[in-house]
């Protein structure tokens, strides 16, 4: 099977869910990543999955720690049907259904319906982003219209026939990386560790810290010696400082999508490390 990416249109296959950070800007120059070589793709730090769906690896382990997401990974590769019904029972969108959704138990949920609920929110919380309070609870507030309408089912159904090539981890980074061997193509598109800027306090800092900066660059010294290859995304900072060091990288400009107006969306500088 031939792996190429000029073979592989970018918008094929879109990704289902928004997701604060995600690079589907990056994707032109994340895709070249990819080729003929590389068998199977990994990514510990999963998200909306953006580069997967594009690439259309032959095979493909997707990691988080976010139980939920990967819940609704599962949930959209396996029962796509059923997800689709309960998605049809929460429309349309408005404050007053989000609110009801998000205040709802989840425990009890079917898993179909459990995953509508996290893809409705998802689509129409504040800017894709997923963050908790204290008992667990999602508390993002409502965006509103800006958010656009739900994929159409084709495109969710696109989506479903991909997850088929993947299989799903719900763990720690390391446990993810622990399943790399030579042939794979590894991404790794972690939480800012960076606490001085604003800009990245959306994303819940204590979820990633300087103490999971270290580990990953020893991961990334790991996979190097294995002749693993990999490819880091990260913000320009003296964390993407010490990720760098000895590999190879280059710098891309990417508009940031945190800040709650446009006006706020600037230009800032993220580093493409990698070993290849």
């Amino acid at each position: 099977m031939t792996h190429a990416v000029t073979e592989i249109p970018t918008k094929d296959c879109s990704p289902f869910l928004r997701w604060a950070g995600s690079k589907r800007s990056l994707l032109p120059t994340l895709q070249t990543f990819w080729t003929k070589k590389h068998k199977r793709y990994i990514e510990p730090f999963a998200g909306s999955a953006c580069l997967f769906f594009a690439i259309k690896p032959p095979k493909a382990v997707l990691g988080d720690l976010n139980p939920e997401l990967i819940a609704t990974y599962v949930e959209v590769k396996y029962r796509i049907t059923a997800v689709l019904k309960e998605l049809e029972r929460l429309r349309p969108a408005n404050k007053q259904e989000y609110q009801r959704l998000r205040a709802v138990d989840i425990s009890t949920l079917t898993p179909s319906a459990r995953a509508a609920r996290f893809i409705y929110l998802n689509r129409f919380c504040f800017n894709g982003i997923y963050r908790t309070n204290l008992l667990g609870q999602f508390n993002v507030p409502y965006s509103g219209e800006r958010c656009g309408n739900l994929p159409k089912e084709e495109a969710f159904r696109k989506c479903s026939r991909r997850l088929r090539r993947a299989r799903f981890m719900n763990s720690d980074f390391e446990r993810v990386l622990q399943q790399a061997a030579k042939g794979d193509l590894v991404y790794m598109d972690p939480p800012f560790a960076v606490r001085a800027r604003r800009i990245f306090r959306e994303y819940d800092p204590s979820t990633f810290t300087h103490e999971d900066i270290a580990r990953l660059r020893s991961w990334m010294e790991r996979l190097d010696a294995a002749r693993i290859n990999f490819v880091v995304s990260y913000a320009e900072s003296d964390e993407a400082d010490v990720l760098r060091k000895g590999f190879s990288h280059q710098v891309v400009s990417v508009r940031r999508h945190i800040a709650g107006f446009a006006a706020h969306r600037a230009l800032t500088n993220e580093l493409l490390i990698s070993n290849t």
